[in-house]
């Protein structure tokens, strides 16, 4: 598959320290990437960099195997998609979005078929002639989708575009903007701090922290195997236990598991919640007493509190805690472990 982007050796620091030091990042053509982690990691100083609103230290950044980085924002071949709506609203939806085409000296019904085109492929058909003001923020970010659409990118960057919008509308956008890469093939790179929604929309997902790559892989190898105690406690739910070597093993209580990461001194256990099992095996188990029980609809998370190991989460399905209650003894052992320096 061929690399569509390619940034190189990426640094750029601000005078707060802050930023990003030596990024390299492939994106195949017709990919979705996203960048991942927490506020000031370095996520939106790469994406800004990419799009030419940012001058890096040094680094190279190509396009379709061309260097953009002497060229300004509007010579290069990316279009970007702002957390804002940034639409004009003395202007309608129809010259919002024509715009731009205008600048690059379309004909008129060229523009009106495009217009209409960008529109159907947002689930806006029709809207040309209203406001932004009557407009719902979702509305409003579709019409800002459907602009950098029109330009037709070679790739489209997208900064945190939905944070404005509630939980049920940001399902629904990031199901549409999957729905159009599908359609479209366009090579996008997305910027959240939200997990749950990097791991539901990406092809792949960067990790970073405090301006380094932690791991770059998919959502489900992010998930199911992440290479550090950063990605470890970054991505979804986990239950984190000190364990010891001990005869070439990993031991927690009376939990022996292979210590195949060949760790030596202190060692941090990370468990899922789904791979808490309770009432296990009597030898196999640690004692623990329920804390809490929420059911979180077809299942339940259960709070369990293990004397000198604090509380472990268990996720259960909902049937199998009818019969539980706060303070009922339990053991709990675990299905799978990864395991990490202590740092």
């Amino acid at each position: 598959m061929e690399i569509q982007l390619s940034v190189q050796q990426l640094s750029k620091r601000y005078h707060t320290g802050e930023g990003v030091t030596g990024i390299s990042l492939d994106v195949r053509k017709g990919e979705l990437v996203t960048l991942l982690g927490p506020s000031g990691c370095g996520k939106t100083t790469v994406l800004r960099s990419i799009g030419g609103f940012l001058e890096p230290d040094s680094g190279e950044i190509l396009i379709e195997g061309t260097s953009v980085l002497k060229s300004p924002p509007e010579k290069r071949p990316t279009s970007m998609v702002f957390q804002g709506y940034n639409l004009w609203p003395h202007m309608t939806v129809f010259d919002n979005l024509a715009f731009g085409l205008k600048i690059r000296k379309m004909k008129k019904e060229d523009i009106r078929k495009a217009v209409g085109e960008a529109l159907q492929l947002v689930r806006l058909p029709g809207s040309e002639n209203k406001h932004p003001g009557e407009l719902s923020g979702g509305q409003q970010q579709r019409v800002a989708l459907a602009r950098s659409l029109l330009l037709k990118p070679a790739v489209l960057l997208l900064d945190e575009p939905f944070s404005a919008l509630d939980a049920k509308l940001r399902h629904e956008m990031r199901e549409e903007l999957r729905d159009i890469q599908a359609q479209t093939g366009l090579t996008m790179v997305f910027v959240t701090h939200d997990q749950e929604e990097a791991l539901s929309i990406s092809d792949r997902i960067v990790v970073m922290n405090h301006g380094n790559i932690e791991q770059i892989a998919s959502p489900q190898e992010i998930y199911d195997e992440p290479n550090t105690l950063f990605v470890a406690q970054f991505i979804g739910k986990m239950n984190f236990l000190k364990g010891v070597i001990s005869e070439g093993q990993v031991t927690v209580g009376k939990l022996r598991f292979p210590n195949s990461n060949r760790l030596s001194g202190g060692v941090r256990l990370a468990i899922r919640p789904e791979d808490v099992i309770m009432n296990g095996h009597e030898e196999e188990s640690l004692p623990g007493v329920i804390k809490q029980i929420m059911v979180l609809g077809h299942y339940a998370e259960v709070s369990i509190q293990v004397p000198e190991h604090g509380v472990i989460r268990a996720f259960q399905p909902r049937d199998a805690v009818k019969a539980l209650h706060s303070g009922d003894p339990v053991r709990v052992s675990f299905k799978k472990v990864l395991t990490y320096p202590e740092v």
